[in-house]
């Protein structure tokens, strides 16, 4: 479709306010609580010390417990037996790779996937029964777990203008519907469409060749909230923005450091790996401010010794950082290693390396030198000794991988603090080898695979080209909007319809309710999803529900069982075959209900076939084949065991940048120093918790039960404030423009973390995150470095 062939015709004026000021929430309940977030009431918290081992006998009965109850025991564990298993279905929590299929043992899940494939397989179901039972303003005075828990959504539902309740409608008037309000917007970027990273290739493909189609690259997705940072770090220095290693690289390194992540909670299976790892002679360093039972140590729950309750250590060495200070932390190192090489071991830094493939160490160098140990020490809050015992033991060896999540993606400097972890990683040369290079930990199951299928707001020319070349129109080149351009857009009166493709944009996104508002500005505001959530109750106003199936079911299209793709955080693609009976025969699959909406939507304007594409998956995968490198011979790899690994040209030590070289990068240091009475708070998930998913309000690891609205405090932090333990307190936010936002009624913890920092839980606290506090570069939330005050609860 060329930019020009779109209809010209008269357009209906825009229904959405302009001004800034908002009638009341229609939803607000008589107690004042909005709709927005969950209600501020406490339960009954009950405390316990803080787990120093994750798994064990107690994840699997917690695990078989939520199975049991939402899917029944034996279909259950028969679901189960199927989660990444070859010819299985891919599991829909994290994006931790597979062993090899001879490798794979029955159960090759976590408690947490086992939680995650529980909520998709249960009994339970929202149909119109349920909507006519609750209205919006009912629904919206439970919490997220109870909306959860509800089960799985049944059939298309719609919510009119003014109503109060949701009610269904039609397939095809939903489509209309939505095409209606495409068409009748002014330019095709006043439309914003989402995409979480539950979605498989086959959909991601379709979804970015119809929004492009459309006018637009508005495709604003889950990455943009967490691993952009990564990405855009990575793209500059490496030439590739993932990561360089496989999952056999953990059993050849000799240290491994894990920063700012807590894979005990958000990526259990890595746990298996990483003792993997240290039964081959890895030490692992943790580098994080919460000490978390995932790091310390691991009772395996399918090994006899683990199911006893011992456990192996993990990390041999923990630096508790402060919130922030992880590129002081590593420049610290760096200068370690600079000295060693000058006064005890010339090897200390690869010089060979170096040479051959780099640039820019001399400017690097001078910055290091520059850099005072003073100001290391201040900003990482670790001492220099530390640092410079963990540089000697560095300087032994170039078989280091560095593991990366949030801890250092969510900060105003994030893409300077990765870059600071890649020069250390080519001071050592630690790239290009096995047991060596960057795995940034991705959080949600195809997540990277959604960038690679062209879910990005600024895909590159080459890559438009060839999309544009193989079905015969000419995409926007212009850049869309990202997540938080698309807030901002929305708020501005600048978008009227807002489509997500799977998540909860409300819970995941920064500012609460500056993006609520954002939201019932729109005109129409369309979810596809599986299970209820708070986006279904913010809203533009008109909204859809639109459910799907989920990766554990049977999709036949054409009389025939088709599967889709994913792509893991190490670069492996492989196929998930969903193999049981659907939740509802309403439930539509996501790639054919993106073909449907694109065939009402765009009509005439596209020459893609699209019901022919999605009658038969091999011919999304044909035409994905055509467009994205790396993808040849697409349907004949894919269908190998195990998939195939795509090119990463890192591990080869070749560096896709424009000297093709690897780039030392000499960024000033920086941190964010909170002023006196304030503190830095980091937001985190609870361990019952998958992304913005509640399962309960428990933290089991943490030692929390039954509460959610806690911030956790260092003891002498709370005794300068005057507070007690589980004292009701109001956490202010304050942004760099003095605004201040709160977060009402949060329980203080006293809790082993630096002084100065604080930790809370999301979505709770992104009330907190404000809307124009990003990230430099990646324009990712600063959601991990919010400052604040604490105080007594003012009722």
């Amino acid at each position: 479709m060329a930019p020009d062939s779109r209809d010209t015709s008269p357009k209906p004026p825009p229904t959405t306010p302009e001004s800034p000021s908002l009638p009341p929430n229609p939803f607000d309940d008589e107690h004042g609580h909005p709709s927005d977030e969950p209600p501020a009431e406490f339960s009954a918290l009950h405390l316990k010390k803080p787990e120093h081992k994750a798994a064990g006998p107690e994840a699997v009965f917690h695990a078989m417990k939520k199975v049991t109850r939402e899917a029944g025991l034996v279909r259950g564990l028969n679901i189960l037996t199927h989660v990444n298993q070859d010819g299985g279905f891919d599991c829909p929590s994290c994006a931790w790779p597979d062993p090899e299929p001879g490798e794979r043992t029955s159960f090759e899940f976590c408690e947490n996937g086992a939680k995650a494939v529980a909520a998709e397989t249960t009994t339970k179901r929202v149909d119109r029964a349920f909507f006519a039972q609750h209205s919006v303003a009912d629904l919206a005075r439970h919490g997220d777990d109870w909306l959860d828990a509800q089960g799985r959504l049944a059939e298309p539902m719609i919510l009119r203008p003014g109503a109060t309740h949701y009610e269904p409608i039609a397939w095809d008037d939903a489509f209309r519907l939505v095409a209606d309000e495409l068409n009748a917007l002014t330019s095709p970027d006043e439309a914003v469409f989402y995409t979480s990273g539950r979605t498989s290739n086959e959909a991601a493909f379709l979804y970015q060749l119809f929004v492009r189609q459309y006018g637009t690259n508005n495709l604003p997705d889950c990455s943009n909230l967490c691993h952009e940072s990564s990405g855009a770090a990575l793209g500059l220095t490496l030439g590739v923005g993932k990561g360089s290693v496989h999952l056999d690289d953990f059993a050849k390194a000799d240290i491994i450091l894990l920063v700012g992540q807590n894979p005990g909670t958000n990526h259990p299976r890595m746990l298996t790996t990483l003792q993997n790892a240290v039964e081959h002679g890895a030490k692992l360093v943790a580098i994080n401010p919460l000490k978390e039972a995932g790091l310390l140590a691991f009772a395996h729950p399918q090994q006899v010794r683990g199911m006893l309750g011992f456990a192996t250590t993990l990390a041999d060495t923990y630096l508790q950082v402060k919130i922030n200070g992880d590129q002081a932390l590593f420049r610290g190192l760096a200068k370690a290693l600079f000295d060693a090489m000058l006064h005890e071991r010339g090897d200390a830094i690869d010089r060979l390396f170096i040479n051959e493939h780099t640039s820019g160490f001399d400017a690097y160098r001078e910055v290091v030198e520059q850099t005072t140990w003073v100001e290391i020490t201040r900003l990482s809050g670790i001492d220099r000794e530390q640092i410079e015992a963990l540089a000697r033991r560095l300087a032994e060896t170039d078989r280091i991988i560095c593991c990366w999540a949030m801890g250092l993606t969510q900060h105003k400097n994030s893409v300077a603090t990765i870059q600071e972890v890649i020069n250390l990683l080519l001071l050592r040369g630690a790239l290009g080898k096995p047991g060596s290079g960057v795995c940034p930990v991705r959080g949600h199951s195809n997540v990277q695979g959604d960038r690679t299928m062209g879910i990005w707001e600024r895909m590159p020319d080459r890559w438009l080209d060839r999309l544009g070349a193989a079905f015969n129109f000419d995409p926007p080149r212009h850049h869309g909007f990202d997540v938080v351009q698309s807030i901002q857009a929305m708020h501005e009166g600048k978008a009227h319809v807002f489509f997500g493709l799977g998540g909860n944009f409300l819970s995941a996104s920064p500012d609460t309710h500056f993006t609520a508002e954002a939201l019932r500005r729109c005109r129409l505001t369309a979810q596809v999803s599986t299970k209820l959530n708070r986006s279904h109750l913010v809203t533009g106003r008109t909204a859809l529900i639109l459910p799907c199936l989920g990766r554990s079911e049977r999709d036949i299209q054409g009389g025939v069982e088709q599967f889709v793709t994913v792509e893991n955080s190490m670069g492996i693609v492989h196929q998930s075959h969903g193999g049981f009976s659907p939740a509802s025969p309403h439930l539509l699959s996501e790639p054919v209900m993106i073909a449907r909406l694109a065939v009402e939507t765009l009509k005439e304007r596209s020459t893609v076939p699209w019901q022919w594409l999605v009658e038969d998956y091999d011919r999304i995968r044909d035409a994905i084949e055509r467009v994205v490198p790396g993808f040849d011979d697409y349907n004949e790899k894919v269908r190998h065991p195990g998939g195939f690994a795509l090119e990463h040209p890192v591990r080869e030590r070749r560096f896709p940048t424009w000297d093709g070289k690897a780039h030392f990068t000499p960024a000033p240091l920086s941190a964010i120093e909170p002023e006196p009475g304030q503190l830095l708070l980091m937001t985190i998930r609870s361990h019952d918790q998958f992304n913005t998913t509640i399962y309960s309000r428990d933290d089991r690891y943490r030692g929390i039960r039954n509460e959610r609205r806690i911030v956790f405090l260092n003891q002498e932090d709370m005794h300068d404030r005057g507070l007690e333990p589980q004292q009701s307190v109001d956490l202010t936010g304050i942004d760099p423009q003095g605004r201040t936002r709160i977060a009402r009624h949060f329980r203080a913890i006293p809790y082993d973390i630096p002084r100065g920092c604080a930790a809370a839980y999301f979505p709770e606290a992104n009330v907190l995150v404000p809307i124009d506090s990003t990230a430099e570069i990646s324009n990712t939330p600063t959601s991990k470095s919010i400052v604040i005050t604490v105080a007594p609860s003012v009722d």
